[in-house]
């Protein structure tokens, strides 16, 4: 196989190979995933762990082998191994230090970044990007004001509650975990206010929480529906205005004569 024809295929983009391919790295990374699980089982026979050990073997030469393709048919290899895609290839198979090195267990974790790989080949995801792409600008400005309402109401439920429970509202520093937990509506209950003022400060800020957790939704949200919408207009068959001249239904249909005045 060609240069090409390899970059085709671990694309997805070939025709004979591309949807083998693509097929058989999308059941690689569940299997993976499956096997990732069953080795945190504690009563696991000792026959069942020597197959994940083998199965997990199977799995970092395959994605080494991935990850050396592509290095290797890539036009700009530098530019690939340092790109996104790049990165989360070469995590895939960092874990096989693991294997042979126990002090540095820690890398298994990594496994999990195969997970990212189930999206390479995905579309909606290449308009999700696009979208927040469009709105970052948005959404950065509303970042700084929940990071801003988030250190308010540290400020405000620590005047409300600290003499009443100075144990609990040590600090504003320690009351931020209460903002947090207040904004995000999860209320864990560890940190609950006791005087009027903070019930009521506790009430103004849930529903500024129910804020916090919408609006960002919504503005991405509205970005997807536009991106959308500029495909549909655009159409199947090149950009907008592309498709305003549709061919004749009737291609075989003669001129009718009796418009130039000769007799039928």
């Amino acid at each position: 196989m060609t240069r090409e024809e390899i970059c085709q295929a671990l694309s997805g983009t070939h025709p004979r190979l591309g949807a083998a391919v693509a097929h058989a790295s999308l059941v690689l990374i569940g299997l993976s995933a499956i096997a990732i699980a069953l080795e945190t089982e504690p009563t696991i026979p000792e026959t069942i762990q020597r197959l994940l050990f083998g199965f997990e073997i199977v799995v970092l030469g395959v994605f080494a082998l991935e990850y050396g393709l592509r290095l290797w048919a890539a036009e700009h290899r530098w530019r690939y191994a340092l790109s996104f895609w790049g990165v989360v290839d070469l995590l895939s198979v960092l874990p096989a230090i693991a294997l042979f090195t126990p002090q540095w267990q820690v890398v298994r974790a990594l496994r999990l970044v195969r997970l990212l790989k189930l999206f390479r080949t995905s579309q909606a995801l290449d308009r999700l990007v696009a979208a927040l792409r469009e709105v970052r600008g948005e959404l950065f400005v509303f970042i700084v004001i929940a990071l801003l309402m988030l250190y308010v109401s540290a400020v405000g439920i620590y005047i409300f509650e600290h003499q009443a429970q100075p144990e609990v509202f040590r600090s504003i520093l320690s009351s931020l975990w209460w903002a947090v937990a207040s904004f995000t509506t999860v209320g864990y209950g560890d940190m609950v206010p006791v005087t009027p003022g903070g019930r009521v400060f506790t009430t103004f800020v849930l529903f500024i929480g129910l804020g916090i957790v919408a609006v960002p939704a919504a503005i991405v949200t509205t970005a997807l529906l536009e991106a959308e919408t500029m495909i549909g207009r655009r159409g199947p068959s090149g950009p907008e205005g592309a498709s305003d001249k549709t061919p004749d239904k009737n291609p075989d249909k003669t001129p009718d004569k009796t418009q130039d005045g000769e007799d039928p």
